[in-house]
C-alpha cells in the first residue's frame, strides 16, 4: 500500500484551556496526543501545520451574528448577564462560560477549516485535527461541551469546491448538529453511529432520515449498550460501503469520538482501540480524500491513545509502531500497562441480545437501496475571495475595525434591548391570569386564555443533560428565536417576554393639553391598589422637550 500524503494540524495553546474543576470535557488531551505523536516519531512523516485561527466572520458562515458577538464578550464574570440567567446561548450546565472560550473555539474551527482548505487545494490526501468534531454546537447555542460546529464550517469549505460530501460519526453521542444543518440538503450524506434510549441527545432515529431535497442523506444508525468489535464492523462496514456506492463522495469526513470506546466516563459502549481504529482503516482504503477529527472521549487516557494510533492508521505505518509506550511527559498516565491499546471489558452487547442489531442493518441498507443515483451539481467558478478583497476595498485589518456608525448603530441596538429586558418583566405567578386579562382584549374569554396556555405548554421543548442523561425544561422561544427570559415557576415561557418596540406610555391629554404619562400597564392589581389606583405622571410639553411635573 503507497502511503498518503497527510497533514496535521496543532495548536500548542489548545491544551492550555479548561472547561473548569470537575467537568469531563479536558482539552488537555489534544496535547497528550501531540506528546506520543512526537514520542512515536510520527510527526517527521507528515505535515504538522499550526492553523490561523478561525474569525467571527467565518464563524457567522453557519452561527448566528448574536451567538458569535455573544461569545466573541462572554466570561464567567458576565455569564449570568448575557445569558439572561442560562435561557440563551448556553442552556443548561453542560457548556460553562470558561475563560478563554471564544479563543478555544477560534483554534478548533481553524483547524477544521485548514484541513479542509488543505484537502481542496490537493496539498494532502487526509488532514488531521485532533481539536475538532464538536458536532452538537447548533446555530444559535451551544450544547453538549460544544460552542462552534466546526465540522459544518469544515464541510461549507469542502462544498465550495466538491460536489458531494459524506460525513461520518462514530461518536457514542448522535451527531445532531452536523444532521440538523444539512438536514434539507442532498449534497451533504451524514450518518452517524450512536448510542440511541435516555441518553443525550435522544435525536438520531432511523425515522429520521431528511427533508426535502434531504430525504434519504440521513443516515442514522441507533444502537445499544454494550457495542463490541465485532458487532460494530458487521455494521459500519456494509452501511458505509453501500452509502459510498450509492452517494458517490468526492471527500469524506470522518469523526472520531472517542467516547464509544470501553470503559468511558461518559459512554457506553465496549469497542477497543483497535475496533474503534478499524473504522479509519476502512475509509482509508477506499482512497477517497478524508478528513480526520476528533470529538468526545473523557477518558483522557484512552482517547489520546486512540488518537495516536489512528494516525498512525492515516498514515499507514500502524503495524511497525512499538504497543508498549515510549517515554514521553505524560508516561506515568498510562500505568500500570504503560502500553498503546485500550482493552474491552466484560460488559454484555445488548445489540445481539434482542437480535435488535440486524434489524438495523437491513433498515439502514434498505434506505440507501431507495436513494437515486448520486446527486449531481452544475459546474461553477469558486470564489477564492470576496468580491470586497478583490476590488482592493477591504484588507484583512478593514475586518475588525469599526466606524462611527457601527458604534452608534450598536449603542442604539444596546439601547433598544436593554429596554427589551426591562419590559420583559413578568408579575408573580398567581397574578398572571389578571394581568393576561388586562393587557390583552378584555373581551377575551377564559376558554381562548386557557387554550392560548394549554398550546403553549404544548410547545415546550425539552433539553437532556450529556453529563446526566436527564431531562430538563427549557424557555420557550419567541418569533424572534430566542427564549423569553420571563418564565414562571414552572419554567413555562410567559408571552409576556415577547417585545414590544413601539409601544409608548406617554399620550395627549385633549382636556389638560399636556402629555401625560400612562400608569405602568405591567403592574398586577395587587400593585395598583397599593399604589391607590392608576395614577398618571402629567408632563408639560415647551419647545424643548418634555419635563415632567408632580402628579
Amino acid at each position: 500500500m503507497t502511503r498518503r500524503s497527510v497533514s496535521y494540524y496543532y495548536d500548542p495553546d489548545v491544551g492550555a484551556y479548561s472547561y473548569g474543576l470537575g467537568h469531563p470535557m479536558k482539552p488537555l488531551r489534544m496535547r497528550i496526543t501531540h506528546e506520543l505523536l512526537t514520542a512515536y516519531d510520527m510527526l517527521d512523516k507528515m505535515d504538522v501545520l499550526r492553523a490561523e485561527r478561525a474569525t467571527p466572520e467565518i464563524m457567522t458562515s453557519f452561527h448566528t451574528d448574536e451567538y458569535i458577538h455573544f461569545l466573541a464578550r462572554v466570561t464567567p464574570e458576565t455569564a449570568e448577564e448575557l445569558t439572561y440567567n442560562g435561557t440563551r446561548f448556553l442552556v443548561g450546565d453542560d457548556n460553562p462560560a470558561f475563560e478563554g472560550v471564544f479563543e478555544f473555539c477560534s483554534i478548533s474551527a481553524g483547524g477544521t477549516i485548514a484541513a479542509a482548505k488543505r484537502i481542496t487545494s490537493g496539498a494532502a490526501d487526509i488532514s488531521i485535527n485532533w481539536a475538532g468534531g464538536l458536532h452538537h454546537a447548533k446555530k444559535r447555542e451551544a450544547s453538549g461541551f460544544c460552542y462552534i460546529n466546526d465540522i459544518v464550517l469544515g464541510i461549507l469549505e469542502l462544498l465550495r469546491t466538491y460536489p458531494r460530501v459524506l460525513y461520518i460519526d462514530i461518536d457514542c453521542h448522535h451527531g445532531d448538529g452536523v444532521e440538523e444543518a444539512f438536514y434539507t440538503t442532498n449534497r451533504v450524506m451524514t450518518c452517524s453511529f450512536h448510542k440511541f434510549g435516555e441518553y443525550f441527545p435522544g435525536t438520531g432515529t432511523q425515522e429520521d432520515r431528511g427533508r426535502g431535497k434531504g430525504t434519504g442523506y440521513a443516515i442514522n444508525v441507533p444502537l445499544k449498550d454494550g457495542l463490541n468489535d465485532e458487532s460494530f464492523k458487521s455494521i459500519y462496514e456494509p452501511v458505509i460501503a453501500r452509502a459510498v456506492e450509492v452517494f458517490r463522495p468526492s471527500v469524506i469526513v470522518l469523526q472520531c469520538g472517542a467516547d464509544s470506546l470501553a470503559g468511558d466516563k461518559l459512554g457506553c459502549f465496549n469497542v477497543t482501540m483497535q475496533g474503534h481504529a478499524h473504522c479509519v482503516r476502512f475509509v482509508r482504503d477506499m482512497n477517497i480524500p478524508f478528513i480526520l477529527l476528533g470529538g468526545g472521549g473523557y477518558t483522557v487516557k484512552n482517547a489520546s491513545r486512540t488518537w495516536a494510533y489512528e494516525t498512525a492508521c492515516a498514515l499507514g505505518i500502524e503495524a511497525e509502531i512499538d504497543l508498549n509506550l515510549p517515554w514521553n511527559e505524560f508516561f506515568d498516565w498510562f500505568g500500570p500497562r504503560y502500553r498503546l491499546e485500550v482493552a474491552e471489558n466484560n460488559m454484555e452487547d445488548m445489540n445481539l441480545k434482542d437480535g435488535s442489531l440486524d434489524r438495523v442493518r437491513e433498515t439502514a441498507l434498505q434506505q440507501l437501496s431507495e436513494l437515486q443515483a448520486a446527486p449531481s451539481v452544475g459546474l461553477h467558478d469558486v470564489p477564492r475571495e470576496s468580491v470586497g478583497q478583490h476590488l482592493g476595498l477591504t484588507t484583512d485589518e478593514d475586518s475588525t475595525s469599526r466606524d462611527e456608525l457601527d458604534d452608534k448603530l450598536a449603542q442604539h441596538a444596546r439601547y433598544v434591548y436593554q429596554l427589551q429586558e426591562i419590559d420583559a418583566h413578568e408579575p408573580d405567578s398567581d397574578e398572571s391570569e389578571d394581568f393576561d386579562a388586562y393587557r390583552y382584549d378584555s373581551a377575551d374569554s377564559t376558554a381562548s386564555r386557557n387554550r392560548r396556555n394549554r398550546q403553549q405548554r404544548s410547545r415546550q421543548k425539552k433539553r437532556i443533560s450529556i453529563m446526566s442523561n436527564e431531562w430538563y425544561e427549557v424557555p420557550q422561544l419567541n418569533h424572534f428565536g430566542y427564549y423569553n427570559p420571563a418564565n414562571d415557576e414552572n419554567g413555562r415561557g410567559s408571552v409576556l417576554g415577547k417585545p414590544r418596540f413601539f409601544e409608548s406610555r406617554l399620550r395627549w391629554d385633549i382636556d389638560a393639553r399636556r402629555v401625560v404619562a400612562n400608569s405602568d400597564i405591567r403592574l398586577s392589581v395587587r400593585n395598583l391598589m397599593e399604589r391607590g389606583g392608576p395614577k398618571a405622571d402629567v408632563m408639560d410639553v415647551d419647545e424643548d422637550g418634555i419635563e415632567e411635573e408632580d402628579t
